[in-house]
């Protein structure tokens, strides 16, 4: 539980504990039950608009103790049920409007959609579906997902199913092939997020050996995290680059 600043006894204690805090006041209470947690992961989240702290004249952070708690729910469910910051916030607008929405517990199910469905950490199976099922989601025939496959667009999983992203990625491909591009334009695509990924793969590498539990358990949502910042990126650059060459 996180404990706010407290001062005497009576008013006294309700004003020191609405006090506005600063981020490394923030930082520090936080960290007791979150060791992992950064300044950089706080602004993070104030970025995707999880929390809106306000701002000084002089434009400093301060947090209420609501804002400090909002945290920490956003941290726990990204800890405990590794869901996405989408999730997390559309659960905490809900409670906002007086709903009673139910987190799924670790290891259930959720729908992807297509009729896809995956179990989260600790369930029974990862996504997985057959080659039918994808076929049948990304409305393609036979012979285009072969050529995707040589071409390391689509790669099927070492028991010969798919990871249910892979509907996706051949509804991309597809929606790109109308304006043009081939298959084997896309292989430096293919390339660069195999790349993206290797990256995101030695940041977390030590939150995965971590002996504390929580630690390793955080890594999954740390990856996402890192996930969503890279495509970002990725977009912001393309777009950037654009601009640069048609202006």
């Amino acid at each position: 539980m996180l404990r706010t600043p407290t001062g005497g006894a009576g008013h006294g204690t309700a004003t020191a504990e609405a006090r506005p805090m600063s981020i490394g006041t923030v930082l520090i209470q936080l960290r007791e039950e979150f060791p992992e947690v950064t300044i950089s992961k706080i602004r993070f989240l104030e970025a995707e608009g999880l929390i809106e702290p306000q701002r000084t004249p002089s434009g400093y952070r301060k947090f209420a103790p609501r804002d400090v708690e909002r945290l920490a729910q956003v941290l726990r469910m990204q800890r405990d049920h590794y869901l996405p910051l989408k999730v997390i916030r559309e659960h905490l607008d809900a409670l906002a409007r007086g709903e009673q929405p139910v987190l799924p517990s670790p290891g259930a199910q959720r729908d992807l959609g297509d009729g896809v469905w995956e179990a989260g950490p600790g369930g029974a199976t990862a996504a997985r579906i057959g080659r039918a099922e994808l076929l049948a989601a990304a409305e393609v025939d036979e012979e285009r997902l072969t050529e995707w496959e040589s071409y390391g667009l689509i790669v099927p999983s070492p028991d010969g199913g798919y990871d249910a992203e892979m509907v996706t990625v051949a509804k991309l491909v597809a929606d790109l092939g109308r304006f043009g591009l081939e298959p084997r334009h896309l292989r430096a695509m293919r390339a660069s997020a195999d790349r993206e990924a290797g990256l995101v793969e030695q940041v977390v590498a030590p939150l995965r050996r971590h002996r504390n539990p929580q630690t390793r358990a955080h890594a999954e949502a740390t990856a996402n995290e890192l996930a969503e910042l890279s495509v970002r990126l990725h977009a912001a650059l393309v777009q950037s680059a654009l601009r640069t060459r048609l202006h």
